[in-house]
């Protein structure tokens, strides 16, 4: 990959704003600050951030506007979702679930842009984004159901085989942050490789049914981490939410 070209952007945030600032702070800098996934992920917050701030200030009931709409639709498609797979109390974990794909789905489609790269094709920001869901499920597990309970369901319901089922439940448990991880930042990256190596070989044009393709393939693997973060969460709160019924 031609670093110059593909990190473009990253370059130029750090000569203009994160390598003066580090200056002014009165650290030595003879490199950049930060590095490209960083600095991408900056760049996604400010457009997220913006484009929270800009339908905020236009939301309408009566002549809501074209984002305002699309919003709206991808809101009750994914709360519907959440509340066919944890039930009742799937409201309260929208903001998380809401929060990740919007992040994820904005660095995944990031990287379709020329200079740019997806943040998610590094495997520091995908790891963070495996860790805090497995804290977040957890969290929320021994919330609703106590210490005890919680752990006990790592074991089955038999006494026969429940130290071994433990073992086996732990493990996989603490696998998922790094399957989550692994899975999104494989996949985008594979992506971003392609997309970038036929931009270098053909004119830009020739390369857009990849980034078609690119564009599909990022939407996907945002909904996939949020329905399996559904998932977890949905198995460590489904006895409470029985009982509730």
């Amino acid at each position: 990959m031609d670093q110059h070209h593909e990190f473009l952007s990253a370059t130029l945030f750090n000569r203009y704003i994160a390598n003066p600032l580090a200056e002014a702070l009165g650290f030595q800098v003879d490199h950049d600050i930060l590095p490209a996934h960083l600095v991408m992920v900056i760049f996604v917050c400010i457009i997220l951030t913006t484009v929270a701030f800009l339908v905020r200030r236009r939301l309408s009931v009566d002549n809501p506007g074209a984002v305002q709409q699309m919003l709206e639709v991808l809101f009750e498609g994914l709360l519907g979702l959440m509340k066919e797979i944890i039930g009742s109390g799937a409201r309260r974990f929208f903001p998380l679930i809401g929060t990740l794909f919007l992040y994820i789905l904005a660095g995944n489609l990031l990287g379709l842009f020329p200079g740019f790269m997806p943040p998610t094709s590094n495997i520091n920001i995908t790891a963070a984004c495996g860790i805090i869901v497995f804290l977040y499920y957890n969290y929320h597990g021994f919330r609703v159901h106590g210490f005890v309970k919680y752990m006990a369901h790592f074991a089955g319901p038999s006494l026969a085989i429940a130290p071994v089922l433990f073992v086996i439940e732990i493990i996989s448990h603490l696998a998922r942050p790094f399957s989550l991880s692994v899975r999104l930042m494989g996949n985008i990256y594979a992506e971003e490789l392609i997309v970038t190596n036929l931009n270098q070989l053909f004119p830009f044009v020739v390369s857009m049914p990849v980034m078609a393709l690119g564009l599909f393939a990022g939407t996907l693997q945002a909904f996939i981490f949020s329905v399996l973060t559904i998932v977890y969460i949905a198995g460590s709160v489904e006895h409470a939410h029985d009982e509730e019924h």
